[in-house]
């Protein structure tokens, strides 16, 4: 009986080719972040361990704007306040979208890297370079149609950051990852308020240019 001959494999698989490039970014519009405060987490936490022995109709603390706007940073144990680098890359997979590129490739192909961790959750941040956040109060509408307010900090338009972005080189080409990084800047944007926001239009916010690259 004669021997099957050896099935051959027509499919190699590469290493991932990865690069890094480094661009700047300077905003246009307004960025207003608004974090999940270690106070909000300790009142909902409290909640929870108090279970059914919370009382209803509890009296209910008297907001402290200035610590609900110290709150809404994103902020380093070195003290410095960043912005999350999911929220730069998941702008970047959405701006796919408009460039005829498959997300869920994207999804595999970029990361951005992280300058720093949050102190609080330990969410990667990219530092703001320039720029100084200011107080600011906004109205907003709960899930149950309560009007409340917010206090948040607020950065004014030509606040800057230097994002490093590595990618998969055989996806994608350094001008591919800068022309997709303006797209996520015009068309996406960030934080609060941003165009592409989930629950809305948008504010306008959040929006940013490219100034130099590496």
């Amino acid at each position: 009986m004669a021997k099957e001959k050896p099935v051959g494999r027509d499919l190699v698989i590469q290493p991932p080719k990865m690069l890094t490039a480094n661009f700047t970014i300077m905003g246009d519009a307004p960025l207003v972040m608004n974090a999940f405060s270690q106070k909000a987490r300790n009142i909902i936490r409290a909640s929870h361990e108090a279970g059914s022995t919370r009382k209803k109709g509890q009296k209910r603390e008297p907001k402290n704007f200035q610590e609900c706007y110290e709150g809404s940073m994103h902020r380093t144990e070195e003290g410095w306040v960043g912005i999350p680098a999911s929220g730069f890359r998941n702008a970047m997979i959405s701006a796919c979208r408009m460039a005829g590129f498959k997300m869920t490739h994207a999804k595999l192909s970029i990361k951005v890297i992280a300058d720093g961790f949050d102190k609080t959750d330990g969410t990667p941040l990219v530092k703001i370079s320039k720029g100084k956040p200011s107080y600011v109060e906004h109205y907003v509408r709960n899930e149950t149609g309560v009007v409340d307010l917010r206090a948040r900090a607020k950065w004014d338009p030509g606040w800057e950051a230097e994002i490093r972005v590595q990618f998969d080189g055989d996806q994608f080409t350094t001008d591919d990852v800068a022309n997709l990084l303006l797209r996520a800047g015009m068309q996406v944007g960030i934080l609060e308020g941003r165009p592409d926001s989930k629950k809305s239009a948008g504010m306008g916010w959040g929006t940013f240019l490219l100034k130099g690259r590496d």
